[in-house]
């Protein structure tokens, strides 16, 4: 990067007072966000921008992939691919620059990568160690600082995982000293890994995996693992691997891939796939020991292929379709009633914050977008990518964070930029 790009970065994030090391808000440790659910607490975002698009701080070329891109302490991880190698980085988040490199053999032979090849998965960030599974099923705990292999291992060789032909996608997620992560098979769709050394805690499930990352929730105080198989949707308890619940959910191919959306408030857990699978909304209720499961709709009129969902209030707002017109569509919560449909930007990854949709489709456009249950208003737009832009955006303070398949750029979307 030029010097002269260098320091007009340096400068607005100054300007924008960008938040201090440590702050909450600048963490994005893991898929979706603080919560998993791809909302975030940033404010004074604006409401509007400039007709060129938001100021770019920096922009530089990354290789191919799908994984999102973590933020801690001032310092950028993503996951990608340059030809059979796949690639964990750490970028600093002021320039762009990369701070380090791990790269390992992941040769694409017998995987079907039509789709592009992945990685597909996101990484996870705790305690100094970044976990990061490659499209080839390789597990790697890496030092957060340096990139050192801390340990590792082969979900396929070691483990027999269910062979997914696009690429092994699932996102790790880290709770209570263990690493969470599906796998497939009998007595092993979910193996939970020991965080220090990658020892086994346990293993649990009978069902294959998908193509899904699984979500933590908490019902009357009591945490449950969601996992969205290839057949059903269940919970188990993190802790040991026990199953809480489970319910079938069959698509073409077995094609889950978006994450469930849980709703603490009211116990309802909702969760989609293209490929005819529909949507549904599960009622969980905690009885003693047991947790009951009542679905209160099934419609195939709600498909989510990739993206993300966001619940605000009792709707929920997402990109809706298989391989043809995939509208934002606004679905009504408790009755799966469709409030309204806008074909305003093409299949897109949304997420939330200031009481406003960020939304990137897959043709590269960026937009800032007010939903109600009455409709969409686009505050702005801007086309950011040339080309097929799938990764979901990662928000932290007023700075957006984008990729595709080549290229990876920083955005200011704070208020300074709307007067520009």
């Amino acid at each position: 990067m030029h010097r002269r790009n260098l320091i007009r970065a340096a400068l607005a994030l100054l300007v924008l007072g960008f938040p201090l090391a440590g702050s909450a808000a600048d963490s994005w440790l893991q898929w979706g966000g603080p919560n998993r659910d791809f909302t975030t607490d940033s404010t004074d975002l604006a409401d509007s921008w400039a007709p060129a698009g938001p100021p770019e701080l920096w922009r530089r070329a990354l290789g191919e992939g799908y994984s999102a891109i973590l933020v801690e302490d001032g310092v950028l991880y993503t996951h990608y691919r340059i030809t059979d190698q796949e690639i964990v980085v750490a970028l600093d988040a002021a320039s762009g620059e990369t701070s380090w490199e791990y790269t390992y053999s992941a040769p694409a032979e017998g995987w079907t990568f039509e789709r592009g090849a992945g990685p597909h998965s996101t990484p996870s960030l705790s305690g100094g160690r970044l976990f990061a599974v490659g499209s080839t099923g390789m597990l790697h705990c890496l030092s957060s600082s340096d990139g050192a292999v801390l340990w590792s291992h082969d979900l396929m060789e070691d483990y027999d995982a269910s062979f997914r032909h696009r690429g092994y996608s699932s996102s790790p997620i880290v709770h209570d000293g263990a690493v969470l992560l599906p796998v497939g098979g009998e007595g092993r769709m979910v193996i939970a890994f020991r965080q220090t050394d990658g020892s086994v805690l346990w293993q649990a499930g009978d069902d294959d995996n998908s193509y899904s990352s699984p979500t933590l929730i908490e019902l009357e105080g009591r945490a449950q693992l969601v996992v969205f198989g290839a057949n059903e949707i269940a919970g188990l308890d993190p802790a040991t691997g026990n199953l809480l619940w489970s319910h079938p959910h069959a698509t073409r191919g077995a094609f889950n891939i978006s994450t469930p959306l849980w709703s603490a408030d009211d116990g309802l857990l909702f969760f989609s796939s293209a490929y005819d699978g529909g949507g549904r909304v599960l009622q969980l209720t905690a009885k003693g020991a047991t947790i009951e499961t009542e679905e209160l709709w099934f419609s195939n009129q709600v498909r989510i292929h990739f993206g993300t969902a966001i619940r605000i209030g009792d709707a929920v707002y997402a990109s809706s379709g298989d391989f043809g017109p995939a509208p934002l569509t606004a679905v009504d919560l408790p009755t799966g009633e469709i409030l309204w449909r806008d074909r305003a930007f093409a299949k897109s990854s949304v997420i939330y914050g200031d009481g406003k949709l960020i939304v990137l489709d897959e043709d590269g456009a960026l937009g800032l977008v007010k939903v109600d249950r009455e409709g969409l208003e686009v505050l702005s737009r801007a086309q950011v990518f040339d080309s097929l832009a799938w990764t979901v955006p990662t928000l932290v303070g007023s700075t957006l964070y984008l990729r595709n398949r080549e290229e990876m750029v920083a955005l200011d979307l704070g208020t300074e930029g709307e007067r520009e």
